[in-house]
Parts: C-alpha cells; sequence; structure tokens
C-alpha cells in the first residue's frame, strides 16, 4: 500500500484537498532538485514583484520592506550553504516561500499577490537562459581567440585540403582553422539572436490569463533587464521555445566542435600524424604502454549526441501540450542545464586542447604533395594557355595524374615528353603552376 505523508495537504497549495500526495507522487512532481539551480533568478524576480506591489499600493511598503529583507535573508543562507532544500515543497518557488514564512511570518504570503507559479517560472527561467547565453558567448569568443592566433601564426602552412577525406587542392592550416572560426561566429550570433527573441518578460500573466489588480508590467519589465512584457498572457506562461532555440544553439555549437574534433582525432593517427596532443589533454591506456589516446577530442565528439538529444527531448515534451501551462513542461530545465553545462565544458576543452597542440607542418606539407593537390591548377593552366575547354582540360589532365600514378612520381616530377605525348600543346611553363605555394597563392 502506498504511504502518504502525515500533514494532510500541501501548504501552499492544499486547501482544496482533504489528504497529502502519496509518497510516489511527491517524487514525481518535485523538481527541486533540479530547479534550485533558479534561486537567484527566483529571488531577483520576487524581489521585483515585490517592489512593484508596493508601488502599486497593493500590499503596504512595511510590508514590502520585511519581504526584501526576508528574501535577502533567503539568498544569503542558499549561498552559504545553511538553507535546507526539501522535496515536499516541490519546487524552488515554493521552498523560497516556505522558508520566507519561516523568517517573516504570514506577510510572506502577500507576495504570491498577482502572480502565479505558472508566470514566475517562466520569468525565472528566461533569467536563467538569457544569462547562459552571455556566458556561452564569452567562451566562444575565448575559443575564437585560440583559432584565430593559431590561424594567423600558420597563414603560410600548406597542408591538403579533403573532399571525401580525399586530398582534393593544397590549403593552409590557417585557412582550416579559421573555417570553425567562422562557423562560430555563426553560432555566436544566433546566440545572441536567441537572447534577443527570450528577452520579453512573462512575469504579469498570472497561471494564464492575468490578475485584476492594477499590475505594472512594464516596471518589472524594466526591473529585470527585459525589453518589454510579452503581448498575450497564454502565450507568455505557455512558450518554451526560448529553450527550445537555445538547445538548438547548443547543438549547434557542439557539433562544429564535433567536426573539429574529428579531424584531430584524425590528425592524431600515425597515418596522417599532422599534430600531437599535449598530455594535459591526452589519456593513456592501461595495457598498451605506447598509446596516447586523444581523449579530449573523442569526449567533445560524443557529448555531442546529448546536446542533440536535449533538443529533441524538449520539442518532444512540447510538441502536443495544448495551451496554457501543463506539469510535462516541468521537463524544461533539465535538459537545458545539461545542455549548457556540457556546451561549456566542451568548449573550455576544444580551447585547451588546441591551444596547447603541436602541428607536424612538414608532414602536413608532404601529404599535400602526395596527393596531386595541384592537378586542378594544371587542369587550369591547359584553360588559361591553351584556351582549351575546361572539360578537356579536366579529361587530359587526369590521363596526366594516372600516368604520375603509373611511375609513382608527383605531377611536377613528370618529364615534359610523357606530358606531350598526351597534349602535345603543352610548354615547360605548366611547371610554374604546379607548386604548391602557386596553387595555394592562386586562390587567396
Amino acid at each position: 500500500m502506498t504511504k502518504r505523508h502525515k500533514t494532510e495537504s500541501n501548504a501552499m497549495w492544499g486547501g482544496r484537498f482533504n489528504a497529502a500526495p502519496s509518497d510516489v507522487m511527491t517524487q514525481i512532481n518535485a523538481s527541486i532538485d533540479i530547479d534550485q539551480r533558479l534561486w537567484k533568478q527566483d529571488i531577483e524576480a520576487s524581489k521585483a514583484h515585490c517592489q512593484m506591489l508596493v508601488k502599486q499600493s497593493i500590499i503596504a511598503e512595511t510590508e514590502g520592506k520585511a519581504i526584501l529583507e526576508g528574501l535577502e535573508q533567503v539568498a544569503s543562507e542558499i549561498e552559504n550553504g545553511s538553507f535546507v532544500f526539501k522535496t515536499e515543497f516541490e519546487d524552488i518557488h515554493m521552498n523560497i516561500e516556505s522558508r520566507l514564512k519561516e523568517i517573516i511570518g504570514d506577510v510572506a504570503g502577500k507576495l504570491h499577490t498577482a502572480r502565479s507559479r505558472n508566470d514566475q517560472v517562466a520569468t525565472d527561467f528566461k533569467l536563467w537562459t538569457r544569462e547562459a547565453c552571455g556566458v556561452l558567448i564569452e567562451k566562444i569568443v575565448g575559443f575564437q581567440a585560440v583559432l584565430e592566433t593559431l590561424s594567423q601564426e600558420h597563414e603560410n602552412s600548406i597542408m591538403p585540403g579533403f573532399t571525401h577525406l580525399q586530398v582534393a587542392q593544397p590549403v593552409t592550416l590557417g585557412m582550416h582553422l579559421d573555417a570553425y572560426w567562422q562557423m562560430l561566429s555563426r553560432d555566436k550570433t544566433r546566440i545572441q539572436d536567441c537572447t534577443k527573441r527570450l528577452n520579453d518578460s512573462p512575469l504579469g500573466a498570472c497561471a494564464l490569463s492575468g490578475t485584476g489588480f492594477p499590475t505594472d508590467q512594464d516596471y518589472t519589465a524594466k526591473q529585470l533587464g527585459f525589453d518589454q512584457p510579452m503581448s498575450n498572457n497564454m502565450d507568455a506562461v505557455s512558450a518554451r521555445d526560448f529553450a527550445m532555440e537555445f538547445l538548438f544553439c547548443c547543438a549547434q555549437c557542439g557539433l562544429n566542435l564535433s567536426r573539429l574534433a574529428e579531424e584531430v582525432i584524425l590528425w592524431s593517427t600515425p597515418q596522417f600524424g599532422f599534430v600531437t596532443l599535449s598530455d594535459e589533454w591526452s589519456t593513456g591506456s592501461s595495457i598498451m604502454p605506447q598509446k596516447k589516446n586523444p581523449d579530449a577530442a573523442e569526449l567533445v565528439r560524443a557529448k555531442t549526441g546529448r546536446l542533440n538529444g536535449n533538443l529533441i527531448q524538449l520539442m518532444t515534451v512540447m510538441k502536443a501540450l495544448p495551451l496554457a501551462y501543463n506539469k510535462d513542461m516541468q521537463e524544461d530545465k533539465a535538459a537545458v542545464f545539461e545542455s549548457f553545462d556540457i556546451a561549456c565544458l566542451c568548449l573550455d576543452a576544444m580551447s585547451g586542447m588546441m591551444g596547447s597542440a603541436n602541428f607536424h607542418l612538414a608532414r602536413m606539407r608532404d601529404a599535400a604533395e602526395d596527393g596531386y593537390a595541384t592537378a586542378t591548377e594544371m587542369a587550369d593552366w591547359l584553360v588559361r594557355n591553351l584556351n582549351m575547354p575546361f572539360r578537356d582540360a579536366h579529361h587530359i589532365t587526369g590521363k596526366i595524374v594516372k600516368l604520375a600514378e603509373g611511375q609513382s612520381c608527383r605531377l611536377d616530377q613528370l618529364d615534359l615528353v610523357d606530358m606531350q605525348a598526351i597534349a602535345p600543346q603543352i610548354t615547360d611553363d605548366i611547371y610554374n603552376s604546379l607548386t604548391l605555394e602557386k596553387a595555394v597563392q592562386s586562390r587567396r
């Protein structure tokens, strides 16, 4: 038989109920283990709401003063670790309100005038997400600085560019790393856009339809740094697209980091030999003494799956919810908090790993030499100098590459006579287009 709590009902909402929730109901209903992370935002929003209630003469100034002082004490207790979070109070809002009542008495109940937990949690969550966006942007900018330094340092360090993971054309390491700088720049602007879209205040929407009290939503919006109140109360309490957009930003950023991590993993193998990671960002094997594994990069690559999963999880929760608030939406915060933590961790790891990596430039150049990377330059030379249609030049160059393969040599090592046997118009000027430097410079 399911146990029940000794108390008859929850002190915050139990007037309608004769019996307390079962232990299992309490467990499934409680979110305090997750949403206690919102305590700063909850107190910040409660202060703004209290000040508005005083300003609008909805509560007395002395009552407002007591509430604000009590909230300060609660904040102090949480910061110093003496605050006890209790499952029976379900969430961060009721935990704080319960403690506030212990400190200042029944006047604490007046704080919830013209407010519901529905608009309260939406406000807290938006405040937290807005701050998280700022942190992520800072970390992206930090990693971009690492990539920019490397790109400038290796502006002329030649390496093969790949398509289909096959040698395609020569590029520079600087150009390659700058591509990731550009990806991160788009990640940054996506997060900035997310910040703009989420910055309307839900506070004052109450449960779903607003309130009959003469509240001032513009005032609380301004106090909390929002641009304006949300214009529809039902939308205000039920919208979680800002959370899904944030999750998408995290997932997309993680995807970009994962692509670079994958390349670092490949480059660090003996088969590529392009890079050696520092000991600080590598691990060993418990059985194979020679191993130096790129585990930081592998874990960044793997954690992208959790970022993608969190986005899908919340989209699945929200996909069929009728207006307005539903308890399903309590599942929104765990995904967002975890994705934020993972994205921050991955950005820090990539910054440290790439900033201390040792690139083997001679090996990169040799790889570009070995892969017939200048074949496109040869075709372009035939077009420019012999006025040949590109398709014909492509076909002739393909034959010359096949010839070089048969002789196990590079294009610039072929005899002119051998090339002229395929295309008699070719002159020795063609060799000027077959150096890696010429190929890279021609595409600056």
